[in-house]
């Protein structure tokens, strides 16, 4: 979205004119940063406005945090819009939505003052109000620069703001929808929508996508096309180099399930749903090459078994030791509940009979509360916490490329220690877990031997058979 103004001449209006302008609905997120700044940062996690109005570290951090959003906002629509009077339209929204969340959040913070209102139970109410902010302001600002270059764009806003009627998700959208005239407007909607469901509380981040794939649904859209920066390949190009990797072109939901659980969203796993139960493919296409078909993801199998992507993620290995586990049930149930209590989010398991292994994506605060509490529930069990990593070979079908024997032996001729690897009986991923920081040399040694040396195994095997 920051560089929405490189898209006119592509993406957004390129070659079309007339009716082929329309008969598309944009659902965009937020320009860059924004969210981090509204909310948290997502890698790092340094508080935003939300994270500093939370932990009150001072009465007025916050709000100090509120006016670097501001500063952010009106650095970012500077940079696409160039018409003084869009600039003038753009500034004046952003004072209105900022200095209403402001006054909002004074005034929550005054009323929680007396002892009959808690803020805890408003805090993720204030997490929806911040998210939907971001999300309005790239919609409004893309929309002026839509109608200063001749096309009918409309502002949708789902964001619920100053709205008095509350509404489902589906509701939302049917009226944000309702008298739009997709045949000669071009709906520029919000990817935040307010609804009783609460976004942010199932879905996180991943709420736009989740959003797109239900205005898709309920229009019947003939596809769902996801733009991106980047082509979805077999590996960052930053990584093993952009001549080695290979854009997938083709492949299915399972894949992209896959690739979500590895922190690698081609799209958030309930937005796959909802489009898999309708039937709409996606395509993930790079927005800044518009030619290029880019990569459509459906449920059709795959006409050659093939590792497609190597993708890797950070984890903590919590490792639960008893001896008196064997034959014993509870354990796993036990494990389990702590782990959801805390919120962590489980990436891979494996177990055997004294042991089971749960491999994490979560802060190492919180997977401490739960070493805290596996101990407390089981005094006489050994419970580890290991920084270690998951490489993860991925495709439609692996039965009979044997990624996990060519896998493990690349890596031991790497001289690259495994301390666990797993594959599962559907033969779709294969996983290698090695040290923290052999990450990123395991992914180049795993792209090299199973995905660019791909044609010369399948070779090979096939003249075995012969």
């Amino acid at each position: 979205m920051s560089r929405s103004d490189e898209l006119l001449d592509t993406l957004l209006v390129g070659g079309r004119s007339g009716t082929d302008l329309y008969n598309r609905i944009f659902v965009v997120s937020a320009y860059g940063g924004i969210t981090d700044l509204l909310l948290e940062n997502k890698k790092s996690g340094e508080p935003g406005v939300y994270g500093h109005f939370v932990n009150a570290d001072r009465d007025h951090g916050w709000s100090n945090a509120l006016t670097r959003v501001v500063e952010a906002m009106v650095a970012a629509h500077s940079a696409v819009l160039k018409h003084p009077a869009d600039l003038a339209d753009a500034g004046d929204f952003v004072r209105d939505r900022i200095e209403g969340a402001r006054s909002c959040l004074i005034d929550l913070q005054r009323l929680c003052s007396y002892g009959h209102f808690r803020l805890n139970q408003q805090m993720q109410l204030i997490r929806e109000l911040l998210s939907g902010l971001g999300e309005a302001h790239s919609a409004f600002c893309t929309t002026l620069l839509l109608r200063r270059a001749g096309v009918q764009a409309r502002f949708v806003d789902l964001s619920g703001w100053r709205d008095e009627c509350e509404y489902d998700l589906d509701e939302r959208i049917a009226a944000g929808l309702a008298d739009v005239d997709v045949s000669a407007e071009l709906p520029i909607v919000t990817g935040y929508a307010q609804c009783t469901e609460g976004l942010m509380r199932e879905f996180d981040r991943g709420y736009s996508e989740v959003t797109f794939s239900r205005i898709a649904a309920r229009t019947g859209a003939g596809e769902a096309i996801i733009h991106k920066e980047f082509h979805l390949s077999s590996a960052d190009p930053r990584l093993v180099g952009a001549e080695a990797v290979r854009k997938l072109g083709h492949t299915n939901y399972d894949v992209a399930d896959q690739l979500s659980n590895m922190g690698m969203e081609a799209i958030h796993p309930k937005a796959a749903k909802t489009l898999r139960q309708a039937g709409i493919p996606l395509r993930v296409t790079n927005a800044f090459e518009p030619h290029d078909p880019g990569t459509l993801i459906d449920d059709q199998p795959a006409e050659t078994p093939a590792v497609e992507m190597i993708t890797g993620l950070g984890v903590l290995a919590v490792e639960l030791f008893e001896q008196d586990m064997v034959g014993v049930k509870g354990y796993d149930s036990a494990f389990l509940e702590v782990l959801t209590r805390h919120r962590v989010r489980i990436v891979a398991k494996s177990s055997n009979a004294n042991t089971i292994t749960h491999y994490v994506d979560a802060p190492l605060k919180a997977v401490r509360r739960v070493e805290r509490d596996l101990a407390s529930l089981y005094p006489s069990a050994q419970v580890t916490v290991r920084h270690l990593a998951v490489v993860s070979a991925i495709g439609r079908d692996l039965v009979g490329v044997k990624p996990l024997l060519r896998g493990l032996t690349a890596l031991e001729e790497a001289d690259i220690q495994t301390v666990a690897s797993q594959q599962t009986a559907r033969g779709v991923d294969t996983q290698f877990f090695v040290p923290r920081d052999e990450m990123e040399e395991t992914i180049k040694v795993l792209h090299r031997a199973l995905v660019e040396e791909k044609s010369d195994v399948i070779a090979l095997t096939a003249s075995r058979a012969a």
